[in-house]
């Protein structure tokens, strides 16, 4: 038997240690082992002075589709190039990608849908592109001017660090299409410039992609967000061209949804850049109001950033301010949805000719921050794909986000 006056009990430091009988049977400590000399490399720093920031006045927004598929794209029907453009002409498009699937011509895009003698335009600028179609899910690079998809297309089942250095040499923007679901986006997105997160008119369809990119931006990759209609079908010309698939047409067409860019020039060169640096918003159709996104650092009523730039915080409050121009519907009401960091911020009611809302809060001092915003409310009439309305829902545009402290070395 074992008595108190044999069991004594000491707390020292944080380690207590029972002795019975004189015999120590165990010590148990509540404190984890001190790393002396260990420092995390990856653990967050001052990312240092960033670049300044570009105009926010010498520019001008246009729009267009980044993601259409034309005849040259065997399961496409009644599109031939010539009807995209035209069409793209009426509704006021800037600019178009035709991104045929390039698996159908075994990558030799250069001599069927650029050699199209419809590929040409004297009011839309026309990108260089495909739908680089692989086992490992679907991309779209585009481009400025003609470039080697050939390349592209041969190392499609190599590995991400050669398809990386083969996207580098041919000096193409590279984007992730519907990176959810069947036709999933399965190499790096460390290869990427952007993302499509708005897949044609179903804007429901889309949560996963929204999902992705909210991690890819939390985790520090400053990753664009862009739409594409994914337009396979056109209307056909006669009653006897019509297909199982012609309805489409009526409601997903060129501009469900419709990219807005804040280029510094009306050209393809820098329609390009624009996409890059993230000086995005995306509508569900060309005449639905545009999403701009600004941030007055300072609070003296001047907007210092938009969408897309990346500034050091100072650890002060920063006043931002959401506006939607364009065709807003007489007397709605939109609900302006703000992300922090992929979790939802705030909420708030915006009206009137050119409803605006405007919000304070402050980015971490040391460490990332992002907002980005999505509008809802009465969808805008589109007479051209006149079931397009019914299917977007309520879902009008979103932002790309404003970032802090990102490291552009990333």
């Amino acid at each position: 038997m074992l008595f108190m006056s044999n069991r004594i009990k000491t707390l020292l430091l944080g380690v207590a240690c029972t002795s019975l009988l004189g015999s120590t049977l165990g010590c148990v400590s509540s404190a984890a082992p001190e790393q002396a000399s260990y420092s995390n490399p990856y653990a967050t720093k001052d990312v240092g002075t960033l670049p300044p920031i570009a105009s926010l006045t010498d520019g001008v927004w246009l729009k267009g589709d980044l993601h259409v598929h034309s005849r040259h794209s065997k399961e496409s029907t009644n599109n031939p190039v010539a009807k995209i453009i035209a069409f793209s002409t009426a509704v006021g498009m800037d600019y178009i990608c035709i991104t045929d699937h390039d698996n159908h011509v075994n990558g030799d895009v250069a001599n069927n849908t650029w050699a199209d003698p419809d590929f040409k335009s004297d009011s839309v600028l026309l990108l260089y592109g495909a739908e680089w179609t692989t086992t490992r899910g679907h991309g779209n690079p585009f481009s400025a001017k003609p470039y080697d998809h050939q390349r592209l297309y041969d190392v499609r089942d190599q590995r991400d660090t050669v398809v990386g250095a083969v996207k580098k040499e041919l000096g193409v923007h590279l984007s992730a299409n519907h990176p959810s679901g069947k036709d999933h986006f399965g190499y790096s997105y460390d290869i990427l410039e952007s993302i499509e997160v708005w897949n044609s008119v179903l804007w429901s369809k889309n949560a996963n992609a929204i999902m992705i990119w909210d991690d890819m931006l939390s985790s520090g990759r400053k990753l664009t967000g862009r739409g594409g209609s994914d337009a396979h079908h056109g209307v056909p010309d006669t009653p006897e061209q019509a297909t199982e698939n012609s309805k489409q047409a009526t409601a997903n067409y060129v501009g469900t949804p419709t990219t807005w860019v804040f280029a510094t020039a009306r050209t393809a060169e820098a329609v390009i850049e624009a996409l890059t640096n993230g000086r995005v918003s995306i509508s569900n159709n060309p005449y639905a109001p545009r999403v701009e996104f600004f941030a007055d650092l300072d609070q003296d009523g001047k907007q210092d950033m938009m969408m897309g730039d990346n500034a050091n915080s100072t650890g002060k409050p920063v006043k931002f301010r959401v506006q939607l121009t364009g065709n807003s519907v007489l007397g709605a009401s939109y609900t302006i949805n703000v992300v922090k960091n992929g979790n939802k911020f705030g909420t708030y009611q915006a009206t009137g000719t050119t409803p605006i809302v405007e919000f304070t809060d402050t980015p971490e001092m040391l460490g990332r921050s992002y907002y980005r915003v999505v509008v809802e409310g009465p969808p805008t009439d589109y007479p051209e794909v006149p079931n397009s309305m019914q299917l977007s829902e309520n879902m009008v545009g979103l932002s790309n986000p404003i970032f802090f402290n990102f490291d552009p070395n990333f």
